[in-house]
């Protein structure tokens, strides 16, 4: 018998999400498999992990519980991101009541904007950004208030925050280090940021996934270690960047109590928890030696000489990277006429490379010839890619 034909369901989709165009890494991601590209586009490593703390996933996910842990996180978990922030930037935690674990960065972003935004509330963003930032903060009902930051050294300049920073902000959105810029911000002007949001009831919301994948000597500086900035700033940390794991999903939020527990009762509605295997791993790798985290840094500091020194040879106008995954190259007047997603194209058409442009990481792309690539690559995807780049 046939089926009656109902008539077509309504879609009342949110004009956030029903509005934006489909993510520019899927994109890219499906034309690299289309054309057999070296995908450069994407932010993830090739391997690097560290074996033992993938092992005691494993042991933990066969031998351990497997069902709902405590929501703020696991206590073993909570106590040695505690002991992280002790270690590293010299901060005083309570763990029950400064710390918390969430399933990714990501969602402890969005956590961090549906607790600390209502509708109206101006959010300061620092553009180019994290593709997510823009929609999480309108979905919120924030008010976006953009930054623009300039090639080639991406500053953040006291004008330009006091054009942005007022009354009406309620959150700073900070990246740092920058994805996608690969810029590591400095102590003046973080300074001078805390100078401008000190009377304010700004919150910094700070967004620190590479805080470890810093280059040339550099020490990242957490916001929350900031004079006039510690009460008022959520720290975000990721145990995918931090690993190398980045499918793991295992986000790290330090703030103070009185801060953190709007934000936990947001995120008790979004994930509510994390696989309680991975927490015990990240557990285990967070008190790892110093040598460990020296290695990651230094490790990928090589591949970006290894690619940028590439690049540099065949003609490209490589941009400084001080920090995460990412390397910006100013193509110029190269290839096609367009910008530089159209660059893009032809570059994973023409040479089989699959690069990401920086307009993407806007609100309204400027006509810029910025592309990004993802140097965290094993060395001989590097050396191929740089091959077929030759080869244009």
């Amino acid at each position: 018998m046939a089926r009656p034909l109902d008539p077509p369901a309504p879609v009342a989709a949110h004009p956030v999400f029903a509005e934006r165009p489909t993510t520019i890494f899927e994109v890219m991601s499906a034309l690299a498999r289309d054309h057999d590209a070296i995908n450069l586009g994407q932010g993830f490593p090739d391997g690097g992990h560290p074996p033992d703390v993938v092992a005691r996933a494993a042991e933990a996910l066969v031998d351990g519980w497997n069902q709902y842990p405590p929501m703020m996180g696991l206590p073993a978990l909570r106590q040695a991101i505690a002991r992280h922030e002790a270690r590293f930037y010299g901060l005083d935690l309570d763990w029950q009541r400064e710390v918390m674990v969430t399933s990714g960065a990501t969602e402890a972003l969005a956590a961090s904007l549906l607790a600390l935004v209502r509708p109206g509330d101006e959010v300061v963003l620092f553009e180019p950004f994290y593709d997510a930032y823009l929609p999480m903060v309108l979905r919120a009902g924030g008010v976006p208030r953009l930054v623009t930051l300039q090639p080639p050294d991406w500053r953040l300049t006291r004008e330009a925050l006091a054009a942005a920073i007022g009354p009406a902000t309620a959150v700073v959105l900070l990246n740092n280090p920058l994805n996608p810029a690969a810029r590591v911000f400095d102590a003046g002007e973080l300074s001078v940021l805390a100078d401008l949001v000190g009377p304010t009831r700004a919150v910094i919301v700070a967004d620190e996934v590479y805080e470890h994948i810093v280059f040339d000597g550099r020490r990242h500086i957490p916001a929350i270690t900031v004079p006039g900035l510690a009460r008022r700033t959520v720290k975000i940390g990721s145990a995918g960047k931090t690993f190398s794991l980045t499918g793991w999903k295992v986000g790290m939020v330090v703030a103070d109590g009185a801060l953190l527990e709007p934000i936990a009762k947001a995120h008790q509605f979004l994930t509510f928890t994390t696989p309680p295997n991975l927490q015990a791993a990240v557990a285990y790798g967070l008190d790892k030696d110093d040598a460990y985290f020296a290695d990651l840094a230094s490790g990928l500091q090589a591949k970006r000489d290894r690619f940028a020194h590439g690049l540099d040879r065949l003609g490209f106008d490589v941009l400084p990277a001080e920090g995460t995954y990412f390397l910006n190259v100013d193509v110029g007047t190269a290839g096609p006429v367009g910008d530089g997603e159209a660059y893009c194209r032809w570059l994973v058409e023409t040479a089989g490379v699959a690069a990401i442009p920086l307009s993407a990481f806007h609100d309204r792309p400027p006509a810029s010839r910025v592309i990004r690539f993802c140097f965290a690559k094993a060395d001989d995807v590097l050396d191929a890619a740089l091959d077929r780049l030759a080869a244009i």
